[in-house]
């Protein structure tokens, strides 16, 4: 179980620092996106990098298991390490969030729930995610995409 703090005072104090790699992957004017398991929100998919691993194996690694589509790292959109947005854990780990998000296209495989992180796996066009649930962090990182507005924050 986690839950998200974004500029929240009452926050816990993180004890840790994790990168994550995120990836937004667009095909025919749609963005692939996953609904979370633990929040019910629809993100990026992505995930936390592994010691003996690159920031884009990361991403074709967390793509692949998360949506069962192969992907090939084509670009970046930000990287994201606001100390205000805290990931608190079940197990007691706060977590600073560390975020690289890149772009990726898809070089094979069909959209499907690959893990258990997450209940849906589907392709939104822009209009249709602005009615979606997502994180603030989330919107940051697609309105970054969508206006080719490279952040560093």
């Amino acid at each position: 179980m986690r839950t998200d703090f974004y500029n929240d005072p009452d926050a816990p104090t993180p004890n840790s620092l994790v990168v994550a790699a995120s990836a937004v992957v667009e095909e025919s004017g749609k963005v692939l996106m996953v609904r979370r398991l633990d929040s019910g929100n629809w993100a990026l998919p992505g995930g936390q990098m592994e010691l003996g691993e690159s920031l884009a194996a990361c991403v074709r690694r967390e793509v692949l298991e998360e949506t069962g589509i192969a992907v090939e790292v084509t670009g970046i959109v930000g990287i994201y390490s606001d100390p205000n947005h805290v990931i608190q854990y079940s197990d007691g780990e706060v977590r600073q969030q560390f975020n690289v998000c890149l772009t990726a296209r898809r070089t094979a495989g069909e959209a499907r729930v690959g893990d258990s992180e997450s209940t849906s796996v589907e392709y939104f066009f822009p209009a249709e995610i602005e009615k979606l649930s997502l994180h603030p962090t989330q919107q940051l990182r697609l309105r970054d995409y969508f206006t080719g507005n490279l952040s560093v924050l």
